[in-house]
């Protein structure tokens, strides 16, 4: 056999012999569009967190599933590290290629299989946008109800890897709640199922697992999701308030009240400037703050709770609530709000999208702290939420071009993300870790905890070869971080070490 790699030297990741891995695809995959001159690889080299940039080695971009198995054994049995992309639009370096790895992309494979109306079920590739499945769902009055703001572009596969979330995740739940079944690829290219076409599955629970494994477990070939009927009615209520802390609290008293939106999102008024002068949805400019309340269902119930929740927003300190008009208006608030990144990015070069996720008591006084630090840090910060299940989105604005910006847009991320834990939270509701949140895993997670998800990840890709630098850190890379007390300083697996 011939020998691909040389070992490594202090940890660094082995080195591939680009040459004879060429070869040796080409030999036994004659048919596979391989990409390696430079120009060819570029476009590839970060995906929709630009801050960090690596030039894959090859760009493999099947178009039947037996190409893919058989990239994984040549892979596997010349331990080439793998990373799989779908299309691009993750916000935290979890598609990240590797200088010495293959890029494998699946954005090919992009059919929707088959949709069953009686089961209200769709079976779709990897590559199926987010929002295909809802447009092919619609002639049986169904829909997918996950959806990420950039649901026209990105893929059910990489909403699988990340455990995708959106603004109607309130009331209808994340990625995980909305599946049945998973097809994969294990790292020696050994097909499994994960889930079944029932509601539940013998044995553990592994598509839970596998959900939210951001590429480490194994390459996603299939998905199995289910369909929900589009609800009667849905009406939307837009509330103004001069203070963010405010709206804050309106949040947490609209879900006191027993009431539980599809959606309930809010944006901090350098968001709102931003997606009025981009989309013009008629947002009212001079408030500190706005909420977006979406009501669903039956005709009675819709009416009865908007009634409601126009009471507590009133309560609350709102200085305006008004209701969409019709369904034309309500598309133009929601298109506001979900091109609210798209829009902020016309106020500078460059912005770092953070994604946390606090209980919802702790709005108001975490709202106020990232006030504090972005002026510590001297950089505005435009603030977006999933504000009903506490996901925030910071959007920390910067110029790269600019000494010493980046670096500090960075770290205040990584302050945000430690208030987030302080609080009772979590350093991710719907983005994943990927590269940009790895350090902060050290602040969220003990040595115990992490040395169960090395175990997780060693019985599934024992080499490490499967999206390796991603998630799960170290424990050495804790201890340097200085987040965590390692006990003598020894992995787990020490196998896993070099990545």
């Amino acid at each position: 056999m011939n020998i691909l790699y040389d070992e490594r030297v202090d940890g660094a990741l082995p080195t591939v012999d680009k040459t004879a891995l060429l070869q040796v695809l080409r030999q036994r995959l004659p048919d596979l569009d391989l990409l390696h001159q430079s120009e060819d690889l570029k476009p590839y080299e970060c995906d929709g967190l630009s801050a960090y940039r690596t030039t894959p080695m090859l760009v493999a971009l099947p178009r039947h599933i037996e190409q893919v198995q058989e990239l994984l054994r040549i892979c596997h049995e010349r331990h080439v590290p793998v990373v799989a992309r779908g299309a691009g639009t993750g916000l935290s370096g979890g598609a990240l290629p590797l200088e010495q790895g293959v890029l494998l992309v699946m954005a090919r494979f992009n059919q929707i299989l088959h949709i069953d109306p009686a089961a209200r079920t769709a079976r779709v590739q990897p590559g199926v946008r987010n929002l295909a499945i809802s447009q092919a769902a619609a002639p049986f009055g169904l829909y997918y109800a996950p959806d990420p703001s950039s649901q026209i572009a990105c893929s059910i596969g990489g909403n699988v890897a990340e455990n995708a979330g959106g603004v109607h995740c309130l009331k209808y739940g994340l990625t995980v709640h909305n599946l049945l079944k998973v097809e994969i690829l294990s790292v020696e290219g050994e097909r499994l199922t994960l889930g079944s076409d029932a509601l539940d599955a013998p044995g553990f629970d592994l598509l839970a697992l596998f959900t939210g494994s951001e590429g480490l477990l194994g390459i996603i070939t299939e998905v199995t999701v289910k369909l929900l009927p589009k609800p009667q009615l849905a009406k939307v209520l837009l509330a103004a308030f001069d203070s963010v802390e405010k709206a804050g609290r309106a949040v947490a008293d609209i879900i006191a009240a027993g009431i539980i939106p599809g959606g309930l999102e809010m944006m901090d008024n350098l968001a709102i400037r931003a997606a009025e002068d981009f989309i013009h949805a008629g947002y009212p400019v001079d408030a500190e703050a706005i909420l977006l309340c979406e009501l669903d269902g039956v005709e009675a119930d819709v009416h009865d709770d908007c009634d409601r929740v126009r009471a507590v927003l009133e309560r609350a300190g709102a200085t305006e609530v008004r209701q969409a008009r019709d369904e034309a208006e309500r598309v133009r608030f929601w298109a506001g709000r979900k091109n609210a990144f798209p829009a902020v990015g016309r106020l500078s070069p460059d912005y770092y999208c953070m994604d946390g996720t606090i209980p919802r008591r702790a709005l108001p006084g975490v709202l106020k702290a990232i006030a504090a630090l972005a002026a510590e840090y001297q950089l505005r910060v435009a603030n977006v939420f999933h504000a009903g299940d506490g996901n925030m989105h910071p959007l920390i604005l910067f110029d790269a071009n600019q000494p010493g910006e980046l670096d500090r847009a960075e770290a205040l991320g990584g302050k945000i993300l430690e208030l987030c834990v302080a609080v009772g939270g979590s350093i991710t509701g719907e983005h994943g870790v990927g590269r940009e949140k790895i350090n902060q895993m050290c602040a969220q997670f003990n040595s115990d905890e992490l040395t169960l998800f090395h175990a997780v990840k060693a019985a599934f890709d024992p080499g490490g070869l499967l999206n390796p630098g991603k998630n799960i850190p170290t424990l050495h890379r804790c201890a340097e971080f200085g987040a965590m007390h390692v006990h003598a300083g020894q992995l787990p697996f020490p196998e896993l070490e070099r990545f």
